[in-house]
């Protein structure tokens, strides 16, 4: 097993006299992060096995969210709270993707374009879900915007984790589909999102380096149903608080060579693949996000806003959210060499910029 930050440490300085001024300021503060987490850059503490006198230093973390060492407490952290907010209803997993034409447009394009993706899915879903003879009522949607492929290729689409049910615009009664085997079209889903990306994009002063054909396609929408949407909520935890590979694939970085594990779609067996460092490098780091663009979004009676409505929908299906369990007290490192607790003695400080 190779580090991501072994292989950044050693390609880094060439990709940057490669690409230099084409670097985006995001990319270069998430390869600094990497390079710099759990190392003395950062700080830590300081400890001391009292059976072997052992001093022990524990480096912090760089809890950048594309640092593949960071984010596991999170994702687990963020779990529990998705779980807190499951109805006692069936769920779909509602998956919308874009043609290939319009992923470079939107690669460079990111701030606009991922919103863009996230708010009209959302709305696609609840125009769709409106129509009486589907479900006539408003939905509570859990987004989360997803960039990678399983070998690192650009592949932007958007999850969407709905409750198949709804509350009516009066606010009297929850809804739920007519047939219980079918929640909304896919087709339509599909079309609706289109049209509604395409009027949103269209205010953008380079919408016509678009090319026109997109919008003549069809698009594609997934909807499958996942149960009490448990599930979904476990699946999308790897691209909250994960990034797009993580250290335990990246298998080699020989001669310029870096080559990695993924797990192949159809037939779900492991396999390697093996890019140029600096093409290794590009992939990874077209997937960090713009700095404060939130990947998690909630829409309809789920956002924020909306307590009043979550309330009411709780009240209607006689049901109350389970509570919160308590966080489990934070473990005492244990000496790597007698296995006795350690004893804090101090904290080290940040080095200066």
């Amino acid at each position: 097993m190779v580090e991501l930050a072994e292989v950044l440490h050693r390609h880094w300085p060439e990709y940057e006299r490669q690409f230099g001024a084409q670097i985006l300021p995001s990319h270069r503060r998430a390869v600094q992060a990497i390079l710099a987490c759990r190392t003395g850059r950062l700080g830590g503490e300081l400890y001391r096995c009292p059976d072997c006198q052992q001093d022990h230093f524990v480096y912090h973390s760089c809890n950048h969210r594309a640092c593949p060492r960071c984010g596991q407490a999170d994702a687990s952290d963020w779990i529990q709270r998705q779980k807190l907010k499951l109805l006692p209803v069936p769920y779909s997993l509602v998956t919308f993707t874009v043609p290939e034409g319009l992923r470079p447009w939107l690669r460079s394009h990111q701030k606009v374009g991922y919103s863009g993706l996230l708010q009209q899915s959302a709305a696609a879903l609840q125009d769709v879900a409106s129509r009486e003879k589907y479900l006539g009522a408003q939905l509570g949607i859990l987004s989360v915007l997803h960039t990678w492929g399983r070998q690192l290729q650009y592949h932007p689409h958007v999850h969407c984790v709905v409750p198949a049910g709804g509350l009516r615009a009066d606010g009297l009664r929850w809804c739920e589909p007519k047939n219980p085997d079918f929640f909304l079209p896919q087709i339509v889903l599909a079309a609706r999102f289109r049209n509604r990306l395409k009027t949103a994009l269209q205010t953008q002063e380079d919408f016509d380096q678009i090319p026109s054909e997109v919008w003549r396609q069809k698009w594609i929408v997934d909807v499958q149903p996942v149960g009490s949407g448990e599930p979904a909520i476990k699946y999308l935890s790897a691209y909250v608080y994960r990034t797009a590979l993580g250290s335990q694939r990246i298998l080699a970085d020989q001669d310029g060579q870096v080559t990695f594990q993924y797990k192949d779609s159809r037939t779900q067996q492991w396999c390697t693949l093996t890019l140029g460092a600096l093409e290794f490098i590009r992939r990874f780091l077209q997937h960090v996000l713009p700095q404060g663009f939130q990947r998690v979004r909630y829409y309809g009676w789920l956002a924020a806003a909306a307590t009043a409505r979550w309330q009411r929908i709780l009240a209607l299906l006689d049901w109350q959210a389970p509570a919160r369990p308590l966080a489990p007290p934070r473990s005492t490192p244990l000496c790597p060499h007698c296995g006795a607790p350690l004893v804090w003695i101090a904290t080290l400080s940040r080095a200066p910029p």
